[in-house]
């Protein structure tokens, strides 16, 4: 990928993360996850009953390159709530099961 192409697809991702308050980037759907770690954190955010926005980086190989030099995370599924990364799936589960990302969830709607 070109430093151009690389520019423009962090710009990308950018945009995705300040459109949208709460956004998982994760492996396959919600409705049909493609890894043991996207579907628990699915099940997380599910807890906390409030919609969220998902990027299935299966099908967007760009993003799954280029995302883990964004926030210097490099693992999914990776989760931000009001344009900031909160982790991935260990902790939106500990989060979770500790009452803590309900709050965030909550404050963020």
């Amino acid at each position: 990928m070109s430093q151009i192409d690389q520019e423009k697809v962090i710009a990308d991702i950018k945009k995705q993360i300040e459109e949208n308050k709460i956004i998982l980037y994760m492996k396959g759907t919600p409705s049909m996850p493609q890894c043991g770690f996207s579907a628990q954190s699915v099940q997380a955010l599910r807890g906390c009953g409030e919609k969220f926005a998902f990027v299935n980086i299966l099908e967007h190989p760009e993003i799954r390159a280029t995302l883990p030099l964004v926030h210097d995370w490099p693992t999914f599924p990776q989760l931000y709530v009001n344009s900031e990364l909160i982790g991935g799936c260990d902790i939106i589960c500990e989060m979770y099961e500790e009452g803590e990302l309900q709050e965030v969830i909550k404050a963020a709607v």
